[in-house]
């Protein structure tokens, strides 16, 4: 026998919901296959067994949302048989039912009041009765994740509505609701930071469904993602520096091997990675940007883990990461670029994948865009967006000394960054170093 418990999916991620199992009681599982599929802040990903076996028990269900390192099954050696008999085992529960009908001694009218009071008799202590009686109640009914939240904000899970299986309230129910009302234990407005009196504002009101309307509601990745941002958005003091490329230097060398290259390689060779290999050159004279804020600490990391954001046919976005960049040169990180953004989209990446970057790419230029503001990737410190490059009119010098109007490839790149961790000389410098190699560095050498 061996229990299998929700693996770590990130060293951000503390929980995750399941939301498929491959796998039957009774069915044989061989070892590195699919068993389970879990759904986290940071992406929806299958998990293969650790062992071959028979899955003798699922402990948790589809919808079910468990903190990291909880049992959800039981993998045994042969025979699915076992299964059945934990059922039974548990059917003495409604056994202790009885036991509150014992109860009818003290059941005159006044019962809840006296109930009360048999809790707290003395007057003084009553506000901290609520909590202990959720506490209680979530014994029973509610997940470790969920049963803190409850107790954390006094709230009544008496009235909480359930969305998951069978009507059990979820770690999503107990936020909307916190949201929505913003209460302390005693049912006061959650006190609002000074320096931020925005999140005073009331709720956003509630929309109207009409016969010409649809009614989508949010995806788990949409919500979760939403939630992140939201965090980012409320923890860091986001800045915003822009700088335009002129990417002629970059199609020298670019025009001159890419039939060869997507002969070579098996897909096309695009400014994304010489923009990737001009960041990781630049950090090397600006460490502050490959760097994460832990509290009041900038801890700054001696090896680069570049994420690329990829989208998901506009389902959401994975943050695969190119691990040891600062190692890697120009050729070696398109293909890897390609295949980590190749297997997002096909669900194929593993956890390790997807966690632990030290600064990300946004890259929206390849869908138009000329100018994005993106949303810190925390506990980063930064985001580089790279927009659009398009033919634009530029003023060059020609070799007599005078200036010419020519038409080049040009293209912003756009960088978000946390106030906390520097300020805009650093971060403007940081980008005209980026401009400069991508400007003026031989990139045939490089290729």
């Amino acid at each position: 026998m061996a229990d299998i418990t929700l693996p770590q999916l990130g060293e951000t991620v503390t929980e995750g919901t399941i939301t498929r199992w491959f796998k039957n009681i009774g069915d044989t599982v061989n070892a590195d296959e699919p068993l389970f599929e879990v759904s986290t802040d940071k992406v929806d990903t299958e998990v293969p067994s650790p062992i071959t076996g028979t899955l003798t028990e699922i402990r948790v269900p589809v919808g079910e949302t468990v903190p990291v390192g909880t049992v959800i099954a039981v993998v045994g050696a042969s025979s699915g048989a076992p299964a059945p008999a934990p059922k039974p085992a548990a059917a003495p529960a409604p056994a202790a039912a009885p036991a509150p009908a014992a109860a009818p001694a003290p059941a005159p009218a006044p019962a809840p009041v006296a109930a009360r009071a048999t809790v707290s008799p003395v007057p003084a202590p009553k506000p901290a009765a609520a909590p202990t009686s959720a506490s209680v109640s979530s014994n029973l009914l509610l997940s470790p994740v969920v049963r803190r939240l409850v107790n954390d904000h006094g709230i009544d899970v008496a009235v909480l509505v359930g969305t998951g299986p069978g009507g059990r309230i979820t770690r999503e129910d107990v936020l909307d609701y916190i949201d929505a009302h913003g209460l302390t234990r005693a049912g006061v407005a959650a006190p609002v930071p000074v320096a931020a009196p925005v999140p005073v504002a009331a709720p956003a009101p509630r929309v109207v469904v009409g016969a010409r309307d649809e009614a989508i509601p949010l995806s788990k990745i949409r919500r979760l993602t939403g939630s992140h941002m939201l965090a980012s958005k409320n923890v860091a003091p986001h800045a915003f520096s822009v700088v335009a490329v002129d990417y002629a230097n970059v199609d020298v060398a670019r025009n001159a091997v890419k039939d060869a290259f997507k002969s070579a390689e098996g897909f096309t060779l695009t400014y994304l990675p010489f923009i990737s290999r001009a960041i990781i050159d630049a950090l090397a004279d600006y460490p502050h940007l490959n760097a994460s804020l832990d509290g009041d600490t900038l801890v700054v990391h001696k090896y680069i883990d570049l994420g690329v954001a990829v989208d998901l046919d506009y389902q959401g976005l994975l943050v695969p990461v190119v691990r040891g960049a600062e190692g890697k040169r120009l050729r070696a990180i398109a293909r890897e670029i390609f295949d980590l953004a190749l297997r997002a989209r096909s669900r194929k990446l593993s956890p390790g994948e997807i966690s632990g970057g030290t600064f990300t790419i946004s890259n929206n230029g390849s869908a138009g865009s000329v100018l994005t503001m993106a949303i810190i990737n925390q506990p980063q410190v930064a985001i580089m967006s790279t927009d659009a490059i398009v033919r634009k009119p530029v003023v060059v010098g020609l070799p007599d000394g005078s200036e010419s109007i020519a038409i080049h490839p040009v293209g912003n790149l756009a960088m978000s960054w946390d106030h906390r961790a520097f300020d805009g000389a650093y971060a403007a410098n940081f980008l005209a170093k980026v401009k400069q190699i991508l400007e003026t560095q031989d990139w045939s050498a490089e290729l």
